[in-house]
Order: structure tokens, then C-alpha cells, then sequence
């Protein structure tokens, strides 16, 4: 099994007091509230650490792309994936992903092939196409998404492969480009695609035989329903699904018991859900569909019992209570090391994926919290989930009989 560690890189210092009794924090947060200090800090705390990981034997680190938000200071995943390189030696660089409609994507793949050619070959692009408050910001018309997406998407591989390639697109358009640099990997770079579960995104990851992440954590249902139709959908383009084809993405942190991990990790896991997701954001699957990001079809294909949990309703993150949260953590790998490896390869092995994203650092976890969890984890964890390999998709069996 695959072990990276997705890191949100969110501002390092708690902000709850800027909400002032109300749900959310004010959206846009100005500049008054920034602190040029805590974000020096916090990027050099996040450096180190992906060094630890290094060290450490992880198998990769993943990045991600937001804007104007305390979430995350990865506005550029690239600058940050490009300072890794030089820093670490084998870790892969998970950049998951660029938001490929809100940029131009000539220079998109200029830059991933520099930190492929900067990293030795150790970059998988992860393509994705953002939340609503990205499109807000770079004032681009949600509508228009998935059509940039796949504009660009066919841009980035043409640039990547072809000798000379000319495009007439929609949205953009090239004559008789020859990108230099190229990638270290040949043909292409491995591209990963997040799915949070939208019929069109899965259709296209099974078209183009790309690797996903189902559902990015939610319930194992909808999960379920998605590897499902993806399985569906590879094998209608003339594939088939593999346990390489998923990544999961999976909350952990190892204790002594999993009351000491509910205290150490609760109230960040708490601050990301109730203040840091949806700032400025609406994550609503119907509101989504009204603004044209969503189709009126993107989930036709779940079943009934799991359409409440791909409604993706805001308040059902943003009310999480800690009550709430201890009952969930009786079923999470949170706790003693034993228990957080078997729970891992349960849920590894019930979605069918041999490959696992960690969040080790929900919210702002205090950097040498984060530290010592990444070195507890490695010593502990690692190895046993590093020698397991998870070699069926029960939900791809399921839904191909």
C-alpha cells in the first residue's frame, strides 16, 4: 500500500474569534486580519515537515490548490511542490490538483514539467476543477467549468506528448507550440483526478483510465456507488479497475488511546469543519446545480439511501459538535497504533484502494503536534500498512455483475 499525507496547509493560528457568535467567518477576511509573521512560520513549518516525511519513508505528500481563504495558503501548489523538491529526495508530489478552468493551461504544463524535470521524475499531477469560491475569485463563470476543464486537460497532454501541437479550442487557443522543458516521466506524468461525486467527473476519469480518490472521505455508501459506476465507466472505454485506480482519503492520529487522540486532535478536526471548510464557500449540491458548476443529472447514478450524503449539505460539517465527533471516533483510525492500522486496511480494504491520503493536520494543528505525529505514525503505523497490498475492488464486483 501507497502511503502519502494530504496536507491542507491552513493558516497556523486558530481564527474562531473573528466569527464574533456568528456561523462563519466574515468572507472576504481582510487584510487587517493577516499576519505576516504566522505566515512565514507557517510555510516554513510545513517545509520541515514534508522533510520529516521524507525521512521518514512516507511514500508521498500531497498538495492542493485554494485561494483567499485561512484554509489553505497553497494558492500556487506548483511553488510549493517546486520548494519540496528541494528539499526532500523520494517523496512523490502529489499536486492534487491545479484548477485546471481557472488557469492558462500552456503555462500550467510549463510549470508541472519543470518540477517533474526539478524533482527527478517524482511529480503526479492531480487535475481538478475547484470549489465555487475559486471561480468567484478569479471571476470565471462556474458554468463554464467542466468545458475549461476539459479544454484544458486535452492542452496539457498534447504540450506533454506531441513533437509540435496546434489547438483550437473554445477557450484557448496554440499554433505549432514545442514545450521545453519536457517531463522526466515518459510519456506523461501519472494524473490523478479527485472526485467528490458528480456522474460527468467519474465519466471522464473512467474515458481517460485516470486514477481517483472516491468521494474524498465521505460516507462509505456514496463511496461505494462511486467506485461503482466508475468501474462502469473504465470498463465501457476498454479497461479495468484495479486497487491502483483508488486512493482514499482517511483521518488519522495515533495515541496512546483514543481519548488522548480526541484530545489532542478533536478540536482541530472541529476548527476545520466548523470554520475553515466552508469559508466563503457553498459546498450544496442544488445550489451548485443552479449556478450550471453541477448538472441536474450529476447524481443519477447513487442510490437511494445515499443521496442525503451526496446533497453534500454545508451544515452537516459546519454543526459538527464534539459529541458528535467522539461517536464517529469510535469507527476512525484514531488511537492506538494497532487500532489505527487495522482500521486503515479495513477501510482500504472495503473501498478496494491500495493507495492512502492521510490528514495528519486537520485545521492548525500546533507544528510540533503535527511533527511528532509524523514521526510516531512512521514508526508505528507505516510499516504494516507499507507491507499490506489491498488486491480487489469488492464495490467494482459488486456493481459489474
Amino acid at each position: 500500500m501507497k502511503v502519502f499525507v494530504f496536507d491542507l496547509l491552513a493558516y497556523g493560528a486558530n481564527l474562531d474569534h473573528l466569527k464574533q457568535g456568528a456561523p462563519e467567518l466574515p468572507y472576504p477576511l481582510a487584510k487587517r486580519h493577516f499576519d505576516a509573521g504566522t505566515a512565514m512560520r507557517t510555510y516554513e513549518e510545513h517545509l520541515e515537515a514534508w522533510e520529516a516525511l521524507d525521512r521518514c519513508g512516507f511514500d508521498g505528500v500531497g498538495f492542493n490548490e485554494h485561494h483567499c481563504s485561512p484554509y489553505g495558503l497553497m494558492n500556487s501548489p506548483n511553488l510549493m511542490a517546486a520548494a519540496a523538491a528541494q528539499r526532500t529526495k523520494n517523496l512523490k508530489l502529489l499536486i492534487y490538483g491545479n484548477l485546471l478552468p481557472l488557469h492558462e493551461p500552456l503555462r500550467l504544463a510549463e510549470e508541472l514539467a519543470m518540477i517533474d524535470c526539478m524533482s527527478k521524475g517524482r511529480l503526479i499531477s492531480g487535475f481538478a476543477r475547484g470549489i465555487p469560491r475559486e471561480y468567484q475569485v478569479h471571476n470565471v463563470p462556474l458554468a463554464d467549468s467542466r468545458a475549461r476543464f476539459e479544454e484544458a486537460y486535452d492542452i496539457i497532454v498534447k504540450a506533454w506528448t506531441e513533437e509540435v501541437f496546434s489547438y483550437e479550442g473554445r477557450f484557448w487557443s496554440y499554433k505549432d507550440v514545442a514545450m521545453w522543458p519536457r517531463p522526466v516521466q515518459q510519456p506523461l506524468p501519472p494524473i490523478w483526478v479527485p472526485v467528490v461525486g458528480s456522474k460527468e467527473s467519474i465519466e471522464f476519469a473512467g474515458k481517460h483510465n485516470l486514477p481517483i480518490t472516491p468521494g474524498l472521505g465521505r460516507a462509505a455508501g456514496l463511496r461505494d456507488d462511486i467506485i461503482g459506476y466508475y468501474a462502469k465507466c473504465l470498463s465501457d472505454a476498454g479497461h479495468r479497475i484495479t486497487p491502483d485506480h483508488l486512493s482514499l482519503g482517511i483521518t488519522a492520529y495515533v495515541a496512546d488511546s483514543k481519548a488522548q487522540a480526541l484530545r489532542e486532535y478533536g478540536p482541530h478536526i472541529l476548527y476545520f469543519n466548523q470554520t475553515l471548510f466552508s469559508h466563503g464557500n457553498f459546498t450544496e449540491t442544488e445550489m451548485q446545480r443552479q449556478t450550471g458548476y453541477s448538472s441536474q443529472a450529476s447524481t443519477d447514478y447513487v442510490r437511494p439511501e445515499n443521496l442525503r450524503a451526496a446533497a453534500n449539505l454545508r451544515s452537516e460539517f459546519r454543526n459538527l459538535t464534539m459529541a458528535q465527533l467522539q461517536e464517529q471516533a469510535e469507527h476512525m483510525p484514531l488511537g492506538t497504533a494497532d487500532e489505527v492500522a487495522e482500521r486503515i486496511i479495513e477501510a482500504a480494504e472495503s473501498a478496494g484502494a491500495n493507495q492512502v491520503q492521510l490528514a495528519l493536520n486537520r485545521g492548525a494543528l500546533p507544528h510540533e503536534l503535527f511533527m511528532a505525529q509524523i514521526e510516531r505514525f512512521a514508526r508505528e503505523v507505516l510499516p504494516r500498512l507499507q507491507a499490506y497490498e489491498v488486491k480487489r475492488v469488492p464495490a467494482a464486483e459488486a456493481a459489474m455483475v
